[in-house]
Formats: C-alpha cells, structure tokens, sequence
C-alpha cells in the first residue's frame, strides 16, 4: 500500500500524470468541493488562537495539503476577516506529494507558506496541526484467523504475472498488542486492517509542538464497530477509480487510491499517552455548523458575483450539513496539549 501510494516515481500520490482530485479525477475533497469547507475551519482556528492566549506568532501546520485548497481558502478567510490572527500566521505544508502542484495558487501568501516535513521542522511553541483524510492514507496491515491463529497478509505474484494475496506470521509483535489494547478478538475467516502508522505520526505531532491544537478530520469508527465481524467481515481496506468503489485492491497498483477506515478509539487512546486532551468529537456535519458554516455561507454570498455564485455556495453549504449528505460520514476530533 505504501509503495503503490508513496514510491517517488510510480506511486499514486507521486505521479504527476494522473489527476487526483475532482470530476476528471478518482474522488472530491470537501476542500476541493467548496471554499466554505476553509472558512468554516478559519473560523475555529480564530477561537482556537484565543485559547492559545492569542500569541504575538503561531503556526499552522497543514499535513497531507492536497490540492492547496484548504490552505489557500484559510489564509484568504484570516486576510480579510482577521488581520489580526492573520498577521501573527505562519502555515507550513507537509505534503509527501510533489509542491509544484501547490505553489502556483498560494503564491500571494509565498512570505508566510513553507513546505517542510513534519520531522524535519524545529520545534514549534504555539499552533494548530491539521489534517484532512490524511490517516486513511496510510499504510494498513492486513490481518486474518485461521484455524484459530492469527495470521498476516501478504502480497505475493501470481502465475500470470498479476498480484494475489497469500498468508504468513505476523511481520510486528505490534499488530497482536494494538488488537489486544483495543479489545479485538477477531473470528475465524474474519480480515481486519490493522493500523500501525497512526500512532508513530502521532508521537511525532507531539513532539514537535509545545502548546497545540490538534484537528483531525476522516471517516473512522470505535474499535467495537471498525472490527465487527458482521459489519466489516473483509475489513475496511478499498480502492477509488473514477469515483468508483473498485473490488480488487492489488488491481492497478499507481493507477488508483486506496483507503481504509481509521480507528478512532486508537487515535483518543495513543493521544491520551501522549499527553492529548480529547476536546470535541462529532460527524463533520454537526462540527461545521457549531463553528459557524452558516456565518461563513452569508459572508460569501454577500461577496459573491452573480446568482451562479451564490447557488453554488447554497448547494455547497446544503451538502456539507444534510444528515445523509457526504460530511456526514465523516467526523472531526480535536486533541489539545496545553
């Protein structure tokens, strides 16, 4: 998974040929589908830098950028409504993908935009990680029980040259500890996705800021639900071509995105570890609009030119709140260390 996303010349989110995002792409982002998305989260941000006692310079330290959208729609909304906050703003961009894609859009901000990995940053007093369907992405383990052990799978070549699963021991003692923390027996047959990134990632948000706001925005679920068996009985592992659910992962490795989803009883309990403090936890669509999305909807209709403009903004907001639109399948969870 990592090599068919991450390899420097092949790798989905590595290539510069394929186009990822929108309509003539394999799926949308809700950054990507409205700017009301960012504003809404500028917003947040605001209330967030007052909790942090408002101070003279912070970051903001976007992992997994995407297309830019979210961090172009962020500063725009802090510029013009909180130049205060906006001035005090530092953004810096960890993206594994290539930043050429980025830059062009974010050139107006170029005097405050970086774009640096995480682990090669110096430590940060004051600020904000976010993420966007970052956790999705990474590298899962996928696991199975047979005739009563606990068994890894593995990707092995088949007669006609194409990829085939095949089973063998366990590649990290840590697989068998994260199903016993989380209080998963699974049951013969069963496949689950075991994921084992989440946590170092986490170790290395915390140590790199001091006082911080982490927001962490995907599709997951409780341990309970991710591993029951009549649920997920082939786990949650899955591939998107074309804005299609495709059936065969191993298929065109590089040519299509693959996601699972994340364990949120994982991301509270290693955070807990490491000092985080769970400060909100809810659907995506319940977030946006306690921070505001209907404040930002009114502010940019009344910016907007032209009725076009302004449909599009409705229809957008309308999305982002429906009980059964897409947000809806997502959730936001806010850690703090302070």
């Amino acid at each position: 998974m990592d090599a068919a996303l991450y390899d420097e010349e092949w790798g989905y989110y590595r290539r510069t040929d394929l186009r990822h995002w929108g309509r003539e792409g394999d799926y949308r982002t809700s950054p990507e589908r409205s700017t009301l998305f960012a504003a809404t989260f500028a917003r947040y941000f605001v209330k967030l830098y007052a909790e942090l006692d408002s101070p003279a310079a912070w970051t903001i330290l976007e992992a997994g950028a995407g297309d830019g959208s979210f961090a172009c729609g962020v500063l725009e909304t802090l510029q013009t409504g909180y130049s205060e906050v906006f001035a005090a703003t530092r953004y810096i961009i960890d993206e594994r993908r290539s930043d050429s894609r980025l830059a062009p859009q974010l050139s107006s901000f170029a005097d405050r935009v970086e774009f640096k990995s995480l682990d090669d940053g110096d430590q940060i007093n004051a600020g904000i990680i976010f993420s966007n369907e970052l956790l999705d992405a990474f590298p899962v383990h996928r696991v199975t029980v047979i005739n009563g052990q606990l068994l890894e799978l593995y990707v092995d070549v088949a007669v006609d040259g194409g990829f085939k699963w095949t089973t063998g021991l366990l590649s990290n003692p840590a697989i068998e500890e994260y199903l016993a923390a989380s209080e998963v027996a699974l049951e013969e047959g069963q496949i689950a996705d075991v994921n084992l990134e989440i946590s170092k990632w986490l170790q290395s948000v915390a140590s790199k800021l001091t006082k911080f706001y982490l927001v962490t925005v995907d599709y997951g679920a409780e341990a309970s639900e991710l591993f029951d068996s009549s649920l997920r009985p082939e786990g949650s592992l899955r591939a998107f071509h074309r804005h299609q659910l495709v059936d065969e992962v191993l298929a065109r490795p590089g040519d299509q995105d693959l996601t699972s989803t994340i364990d949120w009883s994982l991301v509270k309990r290693a955070g807990r570890e490491l000092g985080l403090e769970t400060v909100d936890f809810k659907r995506q669509d319940r977030f946006l609009l306690e921070a505001g999305l209907l404040d930002a909807l009114e502010l940019q209709i009344q910016r907007a030119e032209g009725d076009a403009e302004r449909l599009r903004l409705s229809t957008a907001a309308r999305e982002m709140i429906l009980p059964n639109g897409m947000a809806a399948s997502f959730q936001v969870l806010v850690q703090k260390k302070i």
